[in-house]
């Protein structure tokens, strides 16, 4: 027996009927699919059998008891409707989720249903029954069985979220910003979801403050502070579309310094499906402050050295060539072939681009496994495919890694180049595009020397002869690639921290890997021969900024002199052996404007072939013998500018 409640308290979850009526619905819910649905059928049973009695008393204008003819429809309709509901695949639907898909799917299985209906009692008349009951029954058997669904699914949804939060200790309380059509279809996933409770919506929109939306207050940003401070706010969806990139830095920064966890909607290029939910949601990443205002891509320029022809990336599995691959498929060339030497990363984008919708059947898309520091490994590649344009992004680029490793650095780099180059003019390739890096400015590190002795391989050979079109694109860093600072910083910070910087002073100029590869592209189709181009950085950013504005992102604090309990410290380690504090994208002169706005072009002094090859000779022999300091003294020949960082002097000889 159970206790009687104390006066004047209250049943917190209502009355002692509705409880067990809630249990009873979340018990249904727990069932097997085929019980579910024996449940469904029993219940649509049912209603047949009302509806056929409904539809008896409207045609007879009387509310009638059951008779022989009402009996002989009944047995008819309710050995009809079962099998043709079945085929029709009406019990495939999950009644939780019907809209109005599931409404037009009963109406198509209701009218398969009415014909024999209309063929057994109107055409050919059965006694005692109205021939019109074939029509009205239909009709009414479909409002029942659509009332039915909406009913259901509001019940059953309601009362599967009340079971779904009672096993979540503590909804977080949010916030989303936007109150457009994006933000909208948001409440309405986070309205099911146990974690969340939105408390409002915020938008720009003066006149919509103190509106409701779905029952959900909307307010002004102007009084953001207000309301997250009142409402003991933890997370913000930013769920606006088209948000220009100034906007969206000013939004996620200002949302940032209050210390809530921000998530936003993918941009409509990423977005494929019609709706937003929460599986659409991604975390704010650092591009989305750093990067800029996307331009326009000239479609000639990318289509110059791509549409329909054979088209060869080297190293197409890591950053930069991977993202070219993907640009490089949506401007239709006639085959792709991605050559890469590491395995798996060749595995995971080819992959990848065969599920690329863009592929099509058009585009042939081929992976070899090669290595074009090997000259017959590349020159077997070459011969094979002769490919019209070649993205040369193959090379070692982690900066400790190559100082230590100064042989297999200087291999990869400068052999695969001039192996790659040289095959491309043999077997009557139109146009090479070397990726090289802003260190190769006056460099303070091998890799810088090594990517500056691969601009001066290509600006021999273009003086040599007209083909191939040999063409350099300098730039810098590229957010999230596999040697930038990002995922370093991500992992730290995923750690509790401490985030580690080599210098507080430290800048470095960023570029998104998508804008980077689309302008290399570009930066081909300009090409006449020996150009280096420069791609426009913007401005330099300081990397202590940068780790502060990651940690901030991440929902965390900064510890700090001014914030002694923050979350997460900043520590400086000092810089790396060959590392700069500043870097640069011009050696000896100025440059100039190019047609494109991002792509800028310096003609710069190199070595005639005459007296660069034999140098280069003298290099492989060293690399051969394993001569390290030789290596490194014909380097310093070609590329006089290169000083060595001291700390060098504290490597392994390797």
């Amino acid at each position: 027996m159970s206790k009687p409640m104390p006066s004047g308290a209250q049943d917190p979850g209502g009355s002692r009927p509705k409880k067990l009526f809630n249990a009873e619905l979340l018990w249904l819910i727990s069932r097997d699919r085929w019980q579910k649905r024996a449940v469904v059928l029993f219940t649509d049973t049912v209603m047949c059998v009302l509806t056929a009695w409904l539809a008896f008393s409207l045609r007879l204008s009387s509310f009638s008891g059951w008779s022989y003819p009402l009996l002989v429809y009944v047995v008819i309709a309710v050995m009809m409707f079962p099998p043709i509901f079945l085929m029709a695949g009406t019990y495939r639907h999950i009644i939780r989720f019907s809209g109005s898909g599931t409404i037009r799917h009963l109406a198509t299985a209701t009218l398969f249903f009415t014909v024999p209906l209309v063929v057994l009692f109107m055409i050919n008349q059965v006694g005692g029954v109205p021939r019109t009951v074939a029509i009205i029954h239909p009709i009414l058997f479909f409002l029942a069985l659509s009332a039915s669904r909406i009913l259901a699914r509001y019940v059953l949804t309601n009362i599967a979220d009340l079971g779904a939060i009672q096993t979540v200790s503590r909804r977080k309380q949010c916030l989303i910003y936007g109150a457009g059509v994006w933000g909208q279809q948001l409440q309405a996933s986070l309205q099911h979801d146990p974690a969340f409770k939105v408390m409002g919506f915020i938008d720009d929109d003066a006149r919509l403050h103190r509106q409701r939306l779905n029952g959900i207050p909307v307010y002004h940003t102007g009084h953001l502070a207000q309301v997250m401070a009142s409402a003991e706010i933890e997370t913000v969806f930013i769920a606006i579309l088209g948000l220009g990139q100034a906007r969206r830095r000013e939004i996620v920064e200002n949302l940032s310094k209050t210390g809530v966890h921000v998530q936003i909607i993918p941009s409509m290029t990423e977005l494929v499906e019609g709706r937003v939910s929460l599986r659409d949601l991604r975390e704010v990443r650092i591009e989305d402050l750093l990067g800029r205002e996307a331009v326009a891509p000239d479609e000639r320029l990318l289509a110059r050295v791509i549409s329909g022809k054979t088209v060869m990336v080297t190293g197409a599995g890591g950053s930069i060539g991977s993202e070219l691959c993907r640009q490089i498929l949506r401007t239709g060339p006639a085959r792709l072939v991605l050559a890469e030497m590491n395995e798996a990363n060749l595995f995971h984008i080819e992959r990848e681009l065969r599920t690329n919708p863009a592929i099509g059947t058009r585009i042939d898309l081929v992976a070899d496994l090669v290595n074009t520091s090997d000259q017959a490994q590349c020159d077997r590649m070459m011969a094979r495919w002769k490919p019209h344009t070649i993205f040369h992004a193959a090379a070692y680029k982690h900066v400790p890694l190559i100082e230590a490793n100064v042989l297999a650095g200087l291999r990869n780099n400068i052999e695969s180049t001039l192996n790659v180059a040289q095959a491309a003019r043999v077997h009557g390739c139109r146009h090479m595009v070397l990726i090289s890096s802003d260190k190769a400015v006056r460099p303070t590190n091998v890799m810088g020397a090594s990517k500056r002795v691969c601009e001066l391989v290509l600006q021999a050979m273009a003086d040599e002869a007209q083909t191939p079109i040999y063409s350099m694109v300098r730039f810098g860093n590229v957010l999230g690639s596999s040697g930038s600072v990002v995922p370093q910083f991500e992992e730290q910070i995923a750690r509790g921290g401490p985030v580690t910087i080599t210098h507080r002073d430290i800048t470095r100029f960023f570029m998104t890997i998508p804008e980077a590869a689309q302008l290399v592209i570009q930066a081909g189709g300009l090409a006449q021969g020996g150009e280096v181009f420069l791609l426009d950085m913007g401005e330099p950013i300081r990397i202590a900024d940068l780790a502060k504005t990651m940690i901030e992102l991440s929902g965390r604090t900064v510890r700090g002199p001014d914030v002694p309990e923050g979350d997460i410290e900043i520590r400086e380690i000092g810089l790396r052996p060959g590392e700069k504090l500043y870097e640069e994208l011009l050696i000896d002169c100025e440059s100039s404007a190019t047609p494109h706005p991002r792509i800028l072009l310096a003609r710069e002094s190199g070595w005639p072939a005459e007296r660069l090859f034999p140098e280069l000779n003298t290099l492989r022999s060293c690399l051969a013998d394993g001569d390290r300091e030789g290596a490194l003294a014909v380097v310093k020949r070609l590329v006089p500018e290169y000083v060595p960082d001291t700390s060098l002097r504290e490597f392994a000889v390797r």
